[in-house]
């Protein structure tokens, strides 16, 4: 029988909101629960490539504690008759509840940097389509007028070259700076771009036509900035969480729970993408700074704002933990895949087998070769992802003409966009403190795979009420199927009498889509990445994002009057069928979700072999 777990104090550690451990009389905010495990091949040699002997690492969720900061050692005066992981039964593996434990003040640190980052980024894009698609002087506020077809194809340009920069970031990271000095770095860069775009959106600089050629060159260089942040910032912050290990604790009501890093995992990346939301919300100033006083303001906010970023960084960099680059794992890693494509098997690219076959010698070890296969059933999930960015990228353009052919009623028509990021603001609590634990009570887990179906469904439902809005606005007045462009509406000032609230729920079910594809696809992401590759299968799931950025650029000619009803419903059946097709393929990791947590489970290297396989049949 367990007793009550007498954790050792630490400084910096605070609770998850889901945290079930609070309950708990003896513990405080500042508690923590640490461990020690046998050293990792990693940190005696922290090259990936180095030689070292086949001793399997002892990781679940594939954290490794930095070299540079030593925890209090795993020890029976810290945790009582506690059991620890390999103790735990199957028993009560199946029938205790698992639980988050607290998060490091590290951790939060990191998540205010990446909140005043994603208030910088949609604070400057809120304003995007109606700065491309207007001119000056007409219903909405404009600066180039390039129209909806060409906006929302530099729109969707923007967003194609912030999720492809992130594989540098990645590079970068990994073989030369570590994440933390490449996030620093990259902020620099980014504070830039903003100077830029702000500069160029002054009424001087849109007068004499500058404001183009401006919002281009910001484009690339805060594309370039975020690439280098995204890519490491939600690895980072998972980092600053070191326990590895799930271990039984007895509450204050005298329940028996497991404490487990895997759901402390899933809840730190609910709170992360809160973080998100919250500074997306900054998107609410911008759009009414625009409409009411100009660009110029709406851009110089988050230019202002990103500086509390800056110095969230610079002041937490003495508590976060920092590990050391590991040497050029992305560009190895695709050797490796180039060799496994071209033999058709994974185990080509493996040493022992090179040697044994009389194959030319390669510099890594067989390990690495799992590590890159592991990698590989990762990112093979998020091959139908670009149809799902394709689906969210609507929101951040076609949206926003939408309402701007609608009654909006003295507000913004680029303010509804934050209607998605409240839904998802009020709803993550929701889900992590009540609907996933009582999913986990009653003995549904609601797994990865099943939790990204279901947002692909509420993505495939928000674009089918969206082909419903578009419709009645097609069958009102004044202008029908030809909002703002026939002589009723007085030369584009009178839109067609559709109240703009309507909308609402579009965005609404975007949101829940979110919560359920997008906060997983990141958790699987780190969670399913090997220790070395963290940033490389990150940067891989973003890569999906510029993936669809590119095929609404292919389908951005499409975003048209009369034509818009047929593009939203196809998008609905496109997204519907690689939603089932995801789940039809996928599914069984639901049941595997334990052996891919860990290089160490028996079976591992019999999954790995087989899905690989799989994969490379798919995209050969």
């Amino acid at each position: 029988m367990a007793g009550r777990i007498s954790r050792p104090s630490a400084t910096g550690y605070m609770p998850l909101p889901s945290d079930d451990i609070e309950s708990d009389s003896n513990a405080s905010n500042l508690d923590t629960f640490a461990i020690t495990r046998s050293p990792h091949p990693e940190e005696v040699a922290c090259h990936p490539l180095a030689t070292h002997d086949s001793t399997k690492r002892d990781i679940n969720i594939g954290l490794i504690v930095d070299a540079e900061r030593e925890l209090p050692a795993y020890d029976n005066k810290y945790t009582g008759s506690s059991v620890s992981d390999e103790e735990i039964s199957d028993h009560d593996l199946r029938t205790l509840r698992h639980v988050a434990d607290r998060l490091p003040a590290a951790a939060w640190l990191v998540a205010i940097v990446e909140l005043c980052e994603r208030f910088t980024y949609y604070g400057i894009t809120g304003p995007f389509m109606n700065y491309m698609q207007n001119a000056p002087g007409g219903l909405r506020p404009g600066a180039i007028g390039l129209g909806q077809s060409k906006a929302s194809a530099l729109n969707y340009f923007f967003q194609f070259w912030a999720y492809v920069t992130p594989i540098l970031g990645a590079v970068i990271a990994d073989q030369y700076w570590g994440k933390y000095k490449t996030i620093s770095v990259f902020a620099g860069i980014y504070m830039v771009g903003l100077l830029i775009i702000f500069t160029t959106s002054l009424p001087v600089a849109i007068d004499h036509g500058a404001s183009l050629g401006g919002l281009i060159t910001a484009m690339i260089v805060i594309g370039f900035g975020t690439g280098g942040i995204k890519s490491n910032v939600s690895p980072l912050i998972a980092e600053q969480y070191t326990n590895t290990k799930r271990y039984i604790k007895e509450l204050k009501s005298g329940e028996r729970v497991i404490v487990d890093p895997a759901v402390t995992i899933q809840s730190l990346f609910m709170i992360f993408y809160l973080c998100i939301n919250i500074g997306s919300l900054s998107a609410i100033a911008t759009t009414e700074l625009e409409l009411h006083v100009g660009f110029w303001a709406a851009y110089l906010l988050p230019f202002a704002f990103f500086f509390i970023g800056i110095f969230a960084l610079i002041v937490g960099k003495p508590f976060y933990v920092k590990k050391p680059p590991r040497g050029s794992i992305v560009p190895t890693a695709f050797r490796i895949l180039w060799i496994a494509t071209t033999n058709r098997k994974i185990v080509a690219a493996k040493p022992s087998y090179r040697n044994e076959h009389g194959l030319s010698a390669v510099p890594w070890t067989d390990h690495f070769v799992d590590e890159v296969s592991r990698a590989l059933i990762a990112c093979q999930v998020f091959v139908v992802f670009p149809i799902y960015w394709l689906v969210y990228g609507q929101m951040v353009n076609n949206f926003v003409s939408q309402a701007g052919e609608m009654n909006t009623h003295g507000i913004p028509n680029d303010i509804m966009q934050n209607i998605n990021p409240i839904t998802i603001i009020i709803f993550i609590p929701i889900c992590d403190s009540f609907v996933y634990p009582y999913l986990r009570r009653i003995g549904i887990p609601f797994k990865p795979i099943t939790r990204i179906f279901f947002g692909f469904l509420f993505g495939a439902i928000a674009m089918a009420y969206a082909a419903i809005v578009q419709q009645l606005i097609y069958t009102s007045g004044p202008c029908y199927e030809y909002p703002l462009a026939c002589d009723a509406s007085n030369g584009g000032q009178i839109p067609n009498d559709v109240h703009v609230a309507i909308q609402t729920p579009a965005y609404v079910f975007i949101a829940m889509s979110e919560i359920f594809a997008s906060i997983t696809g990141l958790e699987y992401a780190y969670t399913k990445a090997p220790t070395s590759m963290k940033s490389f299968v990150m940067s891989m799931y973003l890569l999906m994002n510029a993936v669809g950025s590119a095929l609404g650029i292919a389908i951005s000619p499409t975003a048209k009057d009369p034509d818009m009803v047929w593009t939203y419903t196809s998008l609905a059946i496109v997204t519907f069928f690689f939603g089932c097709l995801f789940f039809l393929i996928f599914r069984r990791y639901n049941k595997d979700e334990d052996v891919l947590n860990s290089l160490d489970n028996e079976g591992l290297d019999e999954l790995i072999e087989h899905d690989a396989q799989g994969t490379l049949n798919i995209t050969a």
